[in-house]
């Protein structure tokens, strides 16, 4: 094995703007859209195409009609055949998980330049017919047309919705808003704090569009000469929330309704809420407007040696230092990312306290909150001050943002990089993210 010791840095990226569900970019495939990316990449970092040794996209909702969505991309913009093509799945930190594999990659000896990243058109993941083709019903393509008005009573066989079903973790049998209330009532975080962090995310985002940091990074996607999106579609949605907050009150509780109560709430899931059980009066607090929205996008950055890029003359961001991923209890997904942290800034030798930027990933203003509460009690990390300084997230998060969750963890890095190039006294930043079954991912870079 030619193991090196190399430095590794990210020498630029792009993304496409966030569309969200069923809206601006519902008509384009996962794959079109990650050509969009890449190609932005290598025309914003001037990159010459037979440069790249390889390709590594993280996807979740990975579709047969572009097995290895990272080769088919890669081919589809023009990179040489020889390049490697890799696609990761690790829910929502797979294109952090991109980033690290490239990095590991090059200390691998096995190249010196990759495009990493991630894309998700969640408003084009299927509804499935799940079953063994053992079944008279699905033994052929034929048969199924056949008989497909009797699928939905065929005991061996069901027809899923491929979202749902990939939002609901399987082990605990718990869905992602579901792991937020948990967070939300063990950590006794309250509707009106998460309502108000979620309209500060909202207005972060919007003066980050209006003041041009997003114009750094962020590329229009464009079809036969018509911009189909131009800029990130939910928070221009919900403008309204920023300048009429009393708007949050009218988001209803999802699990304090008359169809499901926070009573049953506790009843299936209280065992992972310790230390509490259900009183008269609780109530529930996560609703859609204190979480992020559905969404539709990709992103990708540079990965190379420190001297990859200075012979290619390329445009250093930072330099990556460290990264981590640690496991936790699937219904407490959301607070990942506070255990992460700490392996990964170990691992790139800097303190919680010496960040100048973070960014975090927003799936739900309750988990947010909580890892401020975790954070804090078990490691000496004070997240809340580096938020309320405007350290954290200082041009939202994924709340106002959007969430398509393979491209979330790139999107992550690339405000990252240019929020700490923005900063004057800025050195150190971490991204750090969690993901549905119980992963949180971080990685620490330096300003170069």
């Amino acid at each position: 094995m030619n193991a090196q010791s190399k430095n590794i840095v990210v020498a630029g990226g792009a993304r496409t703007p966030i569309g969200h569900l069923s809206r601006s970019l519902s008509g384009l495939t996962a794959d079109a859209l990650m050509v969009d990316a890449l190609a932005a990449t290598l025309e914003r970092s001037r990159l010459p195409k037979d440069a790249v040794d390889g390709v590594i996209v993280g996807w979740v909702g990975q579709g047969f009609q572009a097995p290895n969505i990272a080769r088919v991309a890669a081919l589809r913009a023009g990179l040489p055949e020889r390049v490697q093509s890799v696609t990761v799945q690790n829910n929502c930190v797979s294109s952090i998980e991109a980033i690290s594999s490239a990095c590991r990659f090059i200390l691998a000896g096995e190249g010196e330049l990759y495009l990493a990243g991630g894309v998700e058109v969640m408003s084009r993941l299927p509804y499935t017919i799940d079953g063994s083709r053992a079944s008279k019903a699905l033994r052929s393509f034929e048969t199924v047309k056949a008989k497909w008005g009797e699928l939905l009573t065929t005991p061996d066989v069901s027809v899923v919705d491929a979202m749902e079903e990939g939002l609901t973790d399987p082990v605990e049998k718990i869905n992602m808003a579901g792991t937020a209330e948990v967070c939300a009532q063990m950590y006794g975080i309250s509707r009106a704090e998460q309502d108000e962090y979620a309209r500060e995310s909202f207005r972060r985002c919007l003066a980050g569009w209006k003041n041009g940091f997003y114009g750094t990074h962020v590329v229009p996607v464009v079809r036969d000469g018509k911009t189909v999106l131009e800029k990130d579609e939910y928070p221009f949605l919900r403008e309204d929330l920023v300048e009429k907050p009393q708007m949050f009150a009218k988001a209803p509780a999802l699990f304090d309704n008359s169809a499901y109560s926070l009573k049953d709430f506790y009843r299936d899931f209280g065992r992972h809420v310790k230390g509490k059980t259900y009183q008269d009066g609780m109530k529930g607090s996560v609703t859609l407007f204190n979480s992020c929205g559905r969404s539709d996008g990709a992103a990708a950055v540079v990965v190379t040696t420190a001297e990859k890029a200075k012979s290619l003359g390329l445009d250093v961001l930072a330099e990556i230092k460290g990264w981590g991923y640690v496991g936790n209890n699937p219904a407490m997904m959301g607070v990942a990312p506070a255990l992460a942290a700490p392996v990964a800034l170990q691992r790139a030798g800097v303190e919680f306290g010496a960040l100048d930027q973070i960014e975090l990933h927003e799936p739900f203003a309750a988990t947010v909150l909580s890892i401020f509460k975790l954070g804090k009690e078990k490691y000496g990390h004070d997240w809340a001050a580096k938020n309320a300084s405007g350290a954290l997230n200082p041009n939202g998060g994924s709340i106002a943002v959007g969430h398509p969750l393979g491209a979330t963890g790139a999107r992550l890095m690339l405000n990252l990089a240019h929020a700490l190039r923005k900063n004057p006294k800025g050195r150190y930043g971490m991204l750090a993210a969690c993901a549905g079954g119980g992963m949180g991912g971080a990685l620490v870079i330096e300003r170069r």
